[in-house]
């Protein structure tokens, strides 16, 4: 099944398996994971530049170095030992519990698009404070990556589960390092590139003020379009995470409709593998924006049932 994320942490899971084989070559196998999982930083990158659009841009690399810790605490201190314990004790709640976070996403995603087709957006302006409002913006962020760190966590977690229970803990430490070290420094290259572009535009060289020029022009785009593909992201994401899992819970019948559109296009010459990704990943955007949908609709409605009832 054809999944963004989840496909793409396929080699990352692979790689983990390796270095279960052997804790003593853990090193070089996390060397190897590190450079399969660029993968991972599609979604992550996609999902968090959105964050610091519009703010400060002195506070952009200090906002996305808090994100970074948070997201390192979370999969240290949180998800780390509560997937252990799960897999140890109770390895049934463990999909039950990604569902929950799946269905987080679908909402994040369809809030969003809910804000762009209405024209409604939540207050996101500092107005006195700019503390208070970057602290919000980071515990947005957090929130919104602790989904995507567990589903990670948990993928590699069950590559190495017919491990010792101590060799598995080493591994996914050592997963979340590197993970987490891939998606903040890549995040925080693109959202300084337009730093870069001014400094060379004010270069002497014609070749790098071309360049430079370029930077500066194209990075506001770059930004939206990515602002864009993370809503997205968040909808596959969080669709796929309920799919599977419902296959897994024993109700197929999502899944199988779904596997059986990808097969349909999958013996096309030359371009199968592709529409065959295509057709899975929207089919799992579709599922994730119904349900976030249905979620956003009574969050809202909520709110105004207990407004006519005062």
């Amino acid at each position: 099944m054809a999944g963004g994320l989840v496909a793409l942490l396929d080699d990352v899971a692979a790689l983990v398996k390796l270095a279960a084989a052997s804790v003593d070559d853990v090193g070089a196998a996390a060397t190897k994971a590190s450079i399969k999982a660029t993968g991972v930083v599609v979604d992550d990158t996609a999902v968090t530049p959105r964050f610091v659009q519009g703010l400060d841009p002195e506070r952009e690399l200090p906002i996305i170095k808090r994100i970074a810790l948070g997201s390192l605490r979370n999969k240290l201190l949180v998800i780390l030992p509560v997937a252990m314990v799960l897999s140890q004790f109770l390895p049934w709640l463990l999909t039950p519990v990604l569902m929950v976070g799946g269905t987080y996403l679908c909402y994040e995603g369809a809030e969003k698009v809910w804000e762009a087709v209405s024209g409604h957006h939540e207050s996101e302006e500092p107005g006195g404070d700019a503390a208070v409002h970057e602290d919000t913006v980071v515990s947005g962020a957090i929130r919104t990556d602790f989904i995507l760190s567990a589903e990670i966590m948990v993928i590699a977690l069950n590559e190495v589960e017919d491990q010792p229970f101590v060799a598995r803990g080493i591994i996914l430490v050592i997963v979340a390092l590197l993970i987490t070290a891939l998606v903040y420094g890549v995040v925080g290259v693109i959202v300084k590139m337009d730093d870069i572009g001014l400094r060379l535009a004010e270069r002497d060289s014609g070749a790098a003020q071309r360049v430079g020029r370029a930077l500066v022009k194209g990075m506001p785009r770059l930004l939206q379009g990515l602002s864009t593909v993370g809503v997205a992201a968040m909808l596959w994401v969080g669709g796929h995470i309920l799919l599977v899992g419902a296959d897994e819970l024993g109700w197929h019948g999502l899944y199988d409709a779904v596997h059986h559109l990808e097969g349909g296009v999958a013996g096309v010459a030359g371009v199968g593998g592709i529409l065959s990704w295509v057709v899975g990943t929207l089919a799992a955007a579709l599922l994730g924006l119904v349900v976030g949908a249905v979620v956003v609709a009574a969050l809202h409605a909520l709110p105004r049932r207990k407004a006519r009832a005062h």
